[in-house]
């Protein structure tokens, strides 16, 4: 019986590369070409932070919700006509959050906004910390960003929150860097001054 050389086995493939996610705006393209699929995933990359950021500003959970389902329906309807040149999605729907935030507060106050008054109590919401601590954390941030007047709210949410740099947020309140970085510092004080005194409290450590 001979020793043949034995036949070799055929060499494993290597694994296919995966695919890149497609990009918001290939999604919205396909979303205007009748794919629903697209929307349901830029629905899940995109909500829950116009949740969160919506949440953060009105200090409603029930308004925040349907302003998002709003932004997110501006934004289909937009998807026809979607330039990737002019905007990312992101940006987009941070403004047009922004901006129905804003119209909220002006129905709210019967057809006047005034964008540096003293935004009402938040209504309370459930927390959904893991801890209580965390939890008492989470409500003392929301009800110090209560008390900043409505732009510098939007401007402290956008930087320190969703930490969007300051052109960005330039571009989405329609202000001037300069302006941004005015409002923040102004923001960033007024919450510094508004929890100084709850730092044990809240479980805050010095230095």
């Amino acid at each position: 019986m001979g020793f043949g050389r034995a036949a070799s086995a055929p060499a494993p493939r290597a694994p296919a590369p995966a695919e890149a996610p497609a990009s918001d705006d290939a999604l919205l393209v396909l979303y205007a070409n009748g794919d629903p699929a697209a929307a349901t995933e830029l629905t899940r990359r995109h909500a829950p932070r116009v949740l969160g950021v919506a949440t953060r500003v009105l200090g409603s959970r029930a308004e925040a919700e349907d302003v998002t389902q709003d932004a997110m329906l501006r934004l289909w309807k937009v998807a026809p006509d979607w330039r990737p040149s002019e905007a990312q999605v992101s940006t987009w729907l941070y403004r047009v959050t922004m901006n129905l935030c804003i119209d909220v507060k002006r129905k709210a106050r019967g057809g006047h906004v005034d964008l540096d008054a003293i935004p009402e109590p938040p209504d309370p919401a459930a927390g959904a910390a893991e801890t209580l601590q965390n939890s008492a954390r989470h409500d003392a941030l929301q009800a110090a960003l209560m008390t900043l007047p409505e732009r510098q709210r939007q401007a402290v949410v956008l930087r320190h929150i969703e930490e969007l740099t300051n052109p960005e947020i330039a571009g989405i309140m329609e202000i001037s860097v300069e302006a941004v970085e005015s409002l923040t510092a102004r923001g960033k004080r007024t919450l510094a001054k508004a929890l100084a005194g709850r730092r044990e409290e809240l479980g805050y450590q010095d230095g």
